[in-house]
């Protein structure tokens, strides 16, 4: 929790500027037996983190698309969150990498080009980002 908490201010930085039928037969699909993941012990705060990690990933496209010189600063964003909160712990990497994903491919699906609505989202998930960080910073920082 204290990797997160420094990692938090420096955010809050940057935030500011089967079946199948076949042929009349039911032929069933053989699964091998997969061990589940091991379970991480959930921290009160994870929620905040998953919807923390959507929002980098949100930013990350729009900055891909409306400021293509720009410094990929979202998705090194991402990567220390993932190394200050997640770096043992597989689980939890992957739910927070899945997370930033889900926020990359919410606007790649729907949005080609820049405009002036996509920069306001953009600055509302900024804001909402840093409120964020501050609200896990102080509420659950040491």
């Amino acid at each position: 929790m204290k990797r997160f908490f420094s990692f938090a201010i420096a955010l809050v930085a940057v935030f500011q500027p089967v079946c199948l039928l076949a042929a009349g037969s039911v032929q069933q699909i053989k699964t091998e037996k997969q061990e589940p993941a091991p379970a991480f012990k959930q921290a009160p705060y994870d929620d905040k983190l998953v919807q923390l990690a959507e929002i980098l990933g949100s930013l990350d496209f729009i900055r891909n698309l409306c400021e293509r010189d720009g410094e990929p600063q979202w998705k090194a964003m991402m990567g220390q969150l993932l190394d200050s909160d997640a770096k043992d712990e597989a689980a939890r990497r992957e739910k927070l990498t899945a997370a930033f994903n889900r926020g990359y491919r919410t606007f790649s699906a729907i949005q080609t080009t820049c405009s002036a609505q996509l920069r306001t989202t953009a600055e509302r998930y900024r804001n909402e980002g840093a409120t964020l960080a501050t609200e896990i910073a102080t509420r659950y920082g040491n």
